[in-house]
C-alpha cells in the first residue's frame, strides 16, 4: 500500500538530489540522497511511525539512510521543514548559482542570465568551451581558463591526457642508424675527452671506428 507521507519525505529527498547534482555536490552525495528516497518511497509502514516507536536508529534502520539523511527525514517529520532544502533552493537561482562560480562575480552572472540565457553550470561549461564566454566584455583567456578548470571539477569531468603520436616509421629509424654509422666510421661524430685523471672516476671518449664508444 502506498503511503502518502513516505510519498512527500521521499520526494523532499529527491528535490534535494537534483539541486545537489545541479549545484555540482559530490556525486556519492547525490546518489545517497536518492537511495533513500526509493527505499522510503517503497517502505508500507510510514515513516513518523517507525520515528515515534523507534526513534532515529529506527530511521536508520532503512536500507540507504544514514546519520545525515536521518536527521533530514526527522526535521521533516517534527517540523514539517528540511532547512538543507530551502538554502538549496535559494541558492540554485541562475544568477546565484553562476556567481559561485570563482572568477563570476553577480554582475557578470546577471549578464550571462539575461544575455547569453545561462541557467545552469552545465550551461556555464557549454559556453566557456563554445566562445559565447568570449562575446561578453571582462571574459579574458585567463579568466576562462580558470572558469574552465573549476567547472570541470565540480562537474566531475575526468580530463584525458594527450595521446601519444604514433611511432616513427621503421624506414625512418633504420636511416638514422645508417647516418649514425656512416659518420661513425668517416670520424665525423663528436669526441667527449676526460677532463684530467680523477680517482675513482671512469672516462668516455668517442672513437673514429664504427665500433662506436669505447669505454675505458
Amino acid at each position: 500500500m502506498i503511503c502518502a507521507l513516505n510519498q512527500h519525505v521521499a520526494g523532499r529527498l529527491e528535490e534535494a538530489a537534483r539541486l545537489l547534482r545541479d549545484q555540482g555536490a559530490d556525486p556519492y552525495r547525490v546518489r545517497a540522497y536518492r537511495r533513500a528516497a526509493m527505499t522510503i518511497r517503497g517502505t508500507s509502514r510510514p515513516v513518523d511511525e517507525i520515528f515515534r516507536q523507534q526513534g532515529s536508529a529506527g530511521l536508520k534502520e532503512l536500507r540507504g539512510v544514514g546519520d545525515s539523511i536521518a536527521r533530514a527525514v526527522r526535521e521533516l517529520l517534527v517540523s514539517g521543514r528540511l532547512p538543507m532544502l530551502e538554502r538549496l533552493r535559494g541558492e540554485s537561482a541562475p544568477v546565484a548559482l553562476l556567481a559561485s562560480v570563482p572568477g563570476i562575480g553577480g554582475v557578470l552572472a546577471a549578464r550571462l542570465h539575461d544575455e547569453l540565457g545561462i541557467d545552469t553550470l552545465a550551461d556555464l561549461e557549454a559556453a566557456a568551451h563554445d566562445g559565447r564566454l568570449e562575446t561578453i566584455a571582462g571574459f579574458g583567456e585567463k579568466r576562462l581558463a580558470g572558469i574552465r578548470d573549476s567547472l570541470a571539477h565540480r562537474l566531475g569531468r575526468v580530463r584525458t591526457p594527450a595521446a601519444a603520436g604514433p611511432p616513427p616509421p621503421v624506414a625512418e629509424l633504420l636511416d638514422v642508424d645508417r647516418e649514425y654509422c656512416e659518420q661513425a666510421a668517416a670520424g665525423a661524430l663528436p669526441r667527449i675527452a676526460p677532463h684530467g685523471p680523477a680517482t675513482g672516476s671512469c672516462s668516455m671518449r668517442m672513437t673514429g671506428p664504427a665500433s662506436g664508444c669505447t669505454r675505458w
